[in-house]
């Protein structure tokens, strides 16, 4: 697996593999969202996952992919600070603020930062039409967060804290998705990033949550959080390991602003299953949202 994603990277097969995953990883994100703010504290939940992630992924990292060897470890334990602060932030966000408001802010801001950091570190320049499609898929989502923020009634007096924390997770994301994409590139063999990036990063939410897990009154149902955490950690490999392995095989800026269009999938999430409410308007702002990540792909 990993020679043939060597193989593809940078032709046309890694292009259209790339939109693939970075699709796919919007989809799986949305998910993986919408479990984190669910009906279980998102701290806990959160932890829950981690834990899992971690256990599932160690024998993999020990026993199915190369070790990592000299400054790649440095490489793969850079990523731990910036994933702890994003991982706070968006807790800090899930616990203030309605699921169809907070998560368009916090991926809406990750596709702009992300494309001056793809520049700047890899030198992507974005052509003019691609630029507009930014535009218009910005304009969708944080038009769907503005239109959520005046209508919805869930969490209303905790709101504004919880977009300010938005906004600074989705810097995070920014962050977070130029330096993976550069560890991953640097590091041979990809799955050696992705297996050991699943182990080390997740060993900080557990004990978080374990602390507040002590101080409840109200505590989940453990087998409920069990299975919850095991859930999003399947669901976190996919989605994690598709948008990184897309940044390996073709542009990051664009693997990006594919991704955000998770927001739909969110939307829709939101209003299924956690009961937000819906109505045209959303559905028109969902559907330039799609409109802007087609016209970034085809611009290029």
């Amino acid at each position: 697996m990993s020679d043939w994603i060597t193989s593809i990277q940078g032709t046309e097969a890694g292009h259209t593999a790339a939109m693939f995953l970075a699709l796919l990883a919007a989809l799986l994100h949305a998910v993986f969202g919408s479990l984190q703010k669910g009906r279980i504290d998102p701290w806990l939940s959160r932890g829950a996952i981690d834990a899992s992630q971690a256990l599932i992924a160690l024998p993999a990292a020990l026993f199915l992919v190369p070790r990592p060897v000299g400054s790649e470890w440095l490489l793969i334990l850079g990523a731990l600070p910036i994933h702890f602060v994003y991982k706070l932030g968006m807790a800090q966000a899930f616990s203030r603020g309605a699921f169809t408001v907070v998560y368009p802010v916090v991926r809406g801001m990750g596709p702009v930062f992300t494309v001056f950091g793809a520049w700047i570190v890899f030198g992507e320049i974005f052509l003019p039409m691609q630029w507009f499609g930014v535009i218009v898929l910005l304009s969708g989502i944080f038009g769907l967060a503005i239109y959520n923020l005046r209508t919805i009634e869930l969490d209303r007096e905790t709101l504004v804290p919880a977009l300010w924390f938005a906004v600074g997770t989705g810097a995070m994301v920014a962050l977070y998705t130029t330096y993976d994409a550069y560890a991953i590139r640097a590091v041979p063999d990809p799955f050696t990033f992705l297996a050991w990036f699943f182990v080390i990063c997740s060993l900080d939410m557990p004990v978080i949550a374990a602390l507040r897990w002590r101080t409840m009154r109200d505590r989940p149902d453990p087998v409920r959080l069990l299975r919850l955490g095991v859930t999003g950690a399947f669901i976190a490999f996919g989605s994690f390991g598709s948008v990184m392995l897309a940044t390996r095989l073709d542009k990051v800026g664009e693997a990006a602003i594919l991704r955000e269009t998770s927001t739909v999938f969110a939307a829709i999430i939101g209003w299924l299953v956690l009961r937000e409410t819906v109505g045209p308007r959303r559905i028109a702002l969902m559907t330039l949202i799609a409109v802007g990540a087609v016209i970034v792909e085809l611009g290029g």
